[in-house]
């Protein structure tokens, strides 16, 4: 054990100066544990035999009130307003200078006071009878005579006289109960006070003597422990001091990478130590990270805030790739078409780069009812801005409804009047390059950005230059990197832009590889150590930083979720009037444009109807004939088996004379179709009634 005077916890702190702290105390006896269902000022506390704990500061909370008589013990907070006075020792005093020296305050405060001898006291011709009461009215001191205290008598008949008594008289002397009174902070405040005994003014409540003893919180630390830990005094605990003998340990704090991060510039380059390993499902896929284990050396080398970007591969049948790269990337990328898969996408990137020109890829069949223009493979389209316009509701004329549309302008390809020799044609042409339709933000499609960009940017110019997110291919690789892993993929996507705090970090054994460590993104414990650098001092290694770092899909949907990047989900389709089948015939009611615009230019009105490529519409398709006649479907015969002779036949079968004719009934022919459909022979519509009729009587 660290010493031999052992104390319980309360008696320690009661008699600790805090003006010697911090102390070490060592756990010798008892175990206090503190779990889940109690708490004690936020923090979990538990002691073990031989726990050593670093007191810091102790803090007054409140008063333990031990009654004598009774043996029962309660608790006041500090700020109580009820008075004590102090109960006098029933044990006398042997001399006068004995009990002024433990009077509870300071004597001249405290004058006067009043005591009482039980023998006689003679002071030169003067003679004091036992039991005269004395009030001490205060303290002589000369240099080179005996100091004395000046006493106010009372005699007979009233009357009184001052006598000096020496502070060296003997006797039996006996303090009087004095009308003195003290709060509670005033009696905690003075050490000799805090060994007395105090009664209750207002006797109402305890009329018995109280002995008074103080509870501090306690502030501490322990090793491998994060918080400084708060307790109460009055925990059930022996300890010893062990301060002279526990001078050079050390108690080690775990830290946080942000708590890391936010240490003075001074304290890097460090050495640290891996107290906690991050979490298995962590959110990056890097070979570093799968090298940190529990009790490994990391270096420190700086910390610094590093702007970076979020780049994505394109989905295909492998998984989707993330990576975190830092704008100090050393290739080069050229950008790359995007595509999109609807108007409303469309209309995002247009929000984003105004003049977004767009090719079709895929061909779309104009739908009047839904306000949908046809489109061709190889069309072009120029975005010019939304709008807000009239669309009509299915067959019913009078009712019109309000939607979302983008307006854009077809391109003329250059290559079509090659072959043009006619000046009208050529005119002709030039006003349809400059045709301009209402694409209606519902409107599925397949469209791509034509680019006529061929230039070479760094990482960090892009995002100067051009507005995110941003396809973008690597064309010239990072020499710097072993392997840089951007440089296989065929698309990338720049989904963000941030500035991450990082540190710059290394192993113990490769001092010169360098990676940078997002301390929001990483959660692990470390601490540093005294250990020294695995280098000179005038000779720092020449670090080899890397630039890109892997991350998994769970890092893009957090950084997300962090971003508020949830755009709003597009515009929903019209309803359509589903009420009668000849609304498909019914012509539509021309779209107008409302009177709500996104823009104050003008445009000339069009109707939504007359902006397709081809104004024939496709027929119905002819109902089947089956449904004509009302007739249930013809049934496939039975296969017969393949053997030699005839089968007898069925008697229980109704079978029709093979020579009587069979009337079908006339269809009336589709004149309106565009579809030839053959008609059914005699013969073969016979064979199929009687295989029909031989079923049901089976």
């Amino acid at each position: 054990m660290a010493g031999t005077t052992t104390l319980s916890l309360q008696q320690f702190i009661a008699s600790l100066d805090k003006s010697c702290l911090p102390k070490i105390l060592q756990v010798c006896s008892g175990v206090y544990f503190q779990g889940s269902i109690y708490e004690l000022s936020g923090s979990e506390v538990c002691f073990s035999t031989g726990d050593l704990i670093k007191v810091i500061d102790i803090e007054l909370l409140s008063v333990s009130c031990e009654d004598i008589g009774k043996d029962e013990t309660f608790e006041l907070p500090i700020n109580h307003t009820g008075l004590f006075k102090v109960v006098p020792e029933e044990m006398p005093y042997t001399s006068v200078e004995e009990m002024v020296s433990l009077r509870p305050l300071d004597l001249e405060s405290c004058l006067p006071f009043t005591f009482t001898n039980r023998s006689k006291i003679t002071v030169g011709n003067f003679t004091l009878g036992a039991g005269r009461a004395l009030t001490v009215l205060s303290i002589e001191r000369r240099e080179g005579e005996v100091d004395h205290v000046r006493c106010h008598v009372k005699g007979q008949q009233e009357t009184s006289a001052e006598v000096c008594i020496p502070l060296s008289a003997q006797g039996e002397f006996k303090e009087c109960e004095s009308e003195e009174r003290f709060t509670l902070r005033e009696i905690m405040s003075s050490p000799c006070l805090c060994s007395r005994k105090f009664r209750f003014i207002n006797t109402t409540k305890c009329d018995r003597p109280l002995v008074l003893c103080p509870i501090y919180q306690v502030h501490a630390i322990m090793s491998m422990r994060k918080n400084v830990l708060k307790f109460p005094s009055s925990l059930e605990v022996d300890v010893v001091d062990a301060t002279e003998l526990c001078e050079d340990v050390n108690f080690v704090t775990p830290l946080s990478l942000t708590e890391v991060f936010s240490q003075p510039e001074e304290s890097f380059p460090a050495v640290v130590e891996i107290l906690e390993v991050p979490e298995t499902r962590s959110l990056f896929k890097c070979s570093w990270l799968s090298e940190m284990k529990l009790g490994s050396k990391l270096i420190f080398h700086k910390k610094s805030s590093t702007a970076m970007v979020l780049l994505s591969s394109l989905k295909s049948r492998k998984s989707q790739q993330f990576f975190l790269v830092s704008q100090q990337y050393g290739g080069r990328f050229r950008r790359r078409p995007r595509e999109f898969n609807s108007v409303y996408e469309m209309h995002v990137a247009s929000s984003q780069a105004p003049a977004l020109k767009v090719g079709v890829t895929r061909s779309c069949e104009e739908v009047e009812e839904e306000g949908l223009p046809a489109l061709s493979v190889g069309e072009q389209l120029e975005v010019v801005r939304c709008e807000t316009v009239e669309l009509p509701c299915g067959s019913n004329k009078e009712q019109t409804q309000f939607v979302e549309a983008l307006l854009c302008r077809r391109l003329q390809d250059p290559d079509d009047d090659d072959d043009d020799d006619d000046e009208d044609e050529d005119e002709v042409k030039q006003e349809n390059g400059r045709e301009e339709i209402f694409l209606p933000l519902y409107m599925q499609g397949h469209f791509v950005e034509v680019l006529s960009d061929s230039k070479k940017y760094k990482l960090k110019d892009l995002g100067k230059k051009f507005s995110l997110p941003l396809n973008v291919k690597v064309v010239s690789r990072d020499t710097e990197l072993e392997a840089d892993p951007l440089a296989g993929f065929a698309s990338l996507r720049i989904e963000a832009a941030m500035l991450e705090p990082t540190i710059q970090a290394s192993f113990a054994h490769r001092p010169e590889h360098c990676f940078e460590i997002p301390t929001e993104w990483l959660s692990m414990s470390v601490h540093f150590t005294k250990d020294p650098l695995p280098w000179p001092s005038s000779e720092p290694p020449k670090c080899h930083l890397d630039r890109v770092t892997e991350v998994t899909d769970m890092f893009f949907y957090e950084f997300r979720k962090q971003g508020n990047f949830d755009a709003a989900p597009p515009p929903r389709p019209p309803k359509r009037n589903m009420s009668s089948s000849k609304s498909l015939k019914t012509p539509s009611k021309p779209l107008k444009k409302s009177i709500k615009k996104s823009s104050n230019k003008s445009v000339p009105s069009t109707e939504l109807a007359t902006l397709t490529l081809d104004g024939k519409r496709r027929p119905p398709a002819p109902q089947p004939p089956g449904l004509l006649t009302g007739q249930p479907p013809p049934l496939i015969p039975r296969k017969h088996s393949v053997t030699t002779g005839n089968a007898r036949p069925n008697t229980y079968v109704q079978r029709e004379d093979p020579n009587k004719k069979v009337h079908l009934p006339e269809i009336a022919p589709d004149v309106d179709s565009d579809h030839d459909y053959e008609t059914v022979d005699e013969t073969f519509a016979t064979i199929l009634k009687d295989a029909q009729e031989s079923v049901k009587f089976y």
